[in-house]
């Protein structure tokens, strides 16, 4: 099979939605391939570990094996392993740790008395000329024949998501006031309106956006007269900050894939399980040694079951899959009834797909059930009770008695911090003595090299005092209906089903821009941090989109500091509404959960080296 053919069985997944993300993949492969192509001969490859992940979601080890890539190393210090290879090729971050490692590699390289060797560095998603100057401080920055940057700024992740997997992006802007990743996200932009058409609107909310949407307009006006000369597919793209809702990455994602996500973590479209639940039954049984290497396992809407079930509240999941293994076990029960060699053939022909379904079924029962191990647990539900009253507005201004329990059972530092600048956010910040007590009873408790962690949380708004007497939280609330209480979660009717009662406030805000349109809450606009904006760009003549009959908005949403697994299915479940009259592609710097995104903005004190 060649690569071609596998690939596009690969990538069936991308192209299936309203805007095939499959092209924007194709010139990202296109791009990889040219730069190989300029090292002749046979190659290894070093890799920044944190870059094979995305990598992995555009080009398989078949498309480097095509180009002579004959191996592949992590980087890490000290001796290159040997191999028989003209070129070797450093896949990097622009990270300066990373250039000090690379040097020691290639300096014990040219010590050797290996046959000469050519060194190429391929910097993702940009050059640095700090890291250039880095390595010509360590005597290396000559051993390069060539240096080339690889612009993997948009990863399309599934029909109608991407992402730039960027880790530290919302550090950076709101923290270190390091506009590197916007500038990213504006190029990124730029490639897809190269590859889309010009967006015609763009609308925002927050300074990053506002930062974007100028450099994005500044790039297009750069290219001059090299316009796009393709119809847009895009109608509108809204650029949201993730400080305009700080709130809904701190609560429990209650979707299927959120919850994944929340318990074992997904990384780059795969997650990793415990492998005792993925034992064959014979196994199991006979008392042989069970796996003990995790089970690693694909999710995106190729496979179809998870397309099914991925953004269902997880109490809605249990019934599909039996539905699911009923109508297997009939389709089996099908070879009974075949009679004739007619009959016989059309079965065996469709016996593949029956057993790829049937392990998808056997792997989303044994998720399921770890998952529900969890959810049903006395202390998922206390910690998910406490989150709900805080949401709906109830106790939110005094020092919570499950929180000091956590606390005094030494829970995991980032339980803690989840639930208290939740509380923050929904009081519009806590009072003096409130603030001071949690921030007294965590250093005391988990340390004081923890006092960096909780400068961070108030310097990025998630931590915070109360310095009006005034709680807005109530009025945003009840303006964007952010909690419901009679939430559907078999057959929603709303997008509040992803948190069983609250509605992300992100996704509420595209609701509303679509209908009945942001005029209608200027006054919660005026609450939320950040300016709010829209512009048009111009369309060269005759590339008007004119709608037919029926045919939906296209609207990319691009969320500036990382988007939830339940926010994307909330987006999706308004797509799919009957009325809707909109679909929604979603882009981010990163996927992000509560844990995550904290972790991200951890930072631990060293003890001095003495």
């Amino acid at each position: 099979m060649t690569s071609s053919v596998r690939n596009s069985k690969m990538a069936t997944h991308l192209s299936c939605g309203r805007v095939n993300l499959n092209v924007l993949r194709e010139a990202m492969r296109m791009e990889l391939r040219e730069f190989l192509d300029k090292c002749a001969g046979s190659k290894a490859i070093v890799w920044d570990e944190y870059l094979t992940g995305p990598f992995g979601l555009i080009a398989q080890y078949s498309l480097l094996k095509e180009h002579e890539v004959e191996k592949m190393f992590t980087l890490k210090s000290g001796p290159l392993p040997s191999s028989d290879v003209k070129n070797i090729i450093f896949f990097v971050r622009p990270r300066l740790e990373l250039m000090d490692i690379i040097a020691d590699n290639i300096q014990r390289e040219e010590r050797g008395r290996f046959p000469q060797r050519d060194f190429y560095i391929l910097f993702v998603p940009r050059r640095s000329i700090l890291c250039e100057q880095r390595l010509k401080d360590l005597g290396v920055l000559g051993s390069f024949m060539h240096r080339d940057e690889y612009r993997l700024n948009l990863i399309p992740f599934d029909g109608d998501l991407l992402s730039m997997e960027s880790e530290n992006a919302f550090k950076e802007c709101c923290l270190e006031n390091d506009q590197t990743n916007l500038y990213q996200a504006a190029k990124g932009l730029t490639t897809l309106q190269s590859l889309y058409g010009t967006i015609p609107q763009i609308c925002g909310k927050g300074e990053c956006a506002r930062h974007v949407a100028n450099m994005m307009i500044r790039m297009k006006r750069e290219l001059g007269g090299s316009q796009s000369q393709i119809t847009p597919v895009f109608d509108t793209l809204l650029l949201l900050d993730r400080n305009v809702d700080l709130l809904t990455p701190l609560a429990t994602q209650l979707t299927y894939e959120g919850l994944i996500d929340e318990v074992y973590g997904v990384q780059n479209s795969h997650v990793k399980l415990p492998p005792e639940k993925f034992a064959p039954k014979k196994q199991e049984e006979g008392g042989k040694d069970l796996p003990t290497e995790p089970k690693k396992l694909l999710l995106n809407s190729a496979e179809e079951l998870y397309a099914e079930i991925r953004d269902k509240n997880f109490n809605a999941v249990g019934s599909v899959l039996s539905k699911k293994a009923k109508i297997i076990s009939a389709a089996f029960e099908g070879r009974h009834n075949a009679k004739t060699v007619g009959e016989i053939k059309q079965f065996v022909s469709q016996l593949p797909h029956i057993q790829a379904e049937k392990a998808s079924l056997a792997n989303h029962t044994s998720i399921a059930e770890l998952i529900k191990d969890i959810t049903t647990s006395e202390a998922f539900f206390d910690n998910l009770t406490v989150e709900q009253e805080f949401m709906s507005g109830f106790d939110t201004d005094k020092v919570n008695p499950y929180i000091e329990d956590c606390i005094s059972k030494k829970d995991p530092i980032i339980k803690i911090l989840r639930l208290v600048c939740l509380q923050s956010l929904c009081n519009t910040g806590l009072k003096q003595k409130v603030l001071d007590y949690y921030k007294r009873e965590i250093l005391q408790t988990y340390g004081y090299e923890h006092i960096l962690t909780l400068h961070n949380l108030e310097k990025a708004g998630l931590l915070k005092l109360q310095t009006s007497s005034r709680n807005n939280y109530p009025t945003i609330r009840k303006t964007l209906r952010l909690w419901m209480d009679d939430v559907n979660e078999q057959n929603p009717n709303d997008i509040s089903y992803v948190y069983s009662g609250y509605a992300p406030l992100s996704v509420r805000l595209c609701q509303i821009l679509v209908r009945p349109g942001w005029r209608s809450i200027e006054e919660v606009l005026k609450i939320l941090p950040g300016p709010q904006f829209e512009e048009r760009q111009s369309l060269p003549p005759g590339l008007l989109k004119k709608r037919q009959q029926g045919e939906n908005k296209v609207i990319l949403v691009f969320f500036l500091g990382g988007v939830t697994f339940a926010e994307i299915a909330a987006l999706r479940f308004l797509s799919q509404m009957e009325d809707g009259g909109t679909e929604y592609i979603i882009a981010t710097t990163k996927l992000i959960n509560g844990t995550t995104w904290i972790k991200s903005l951890m930072e631990k004190l060293e003890p001095p080296p003495f």
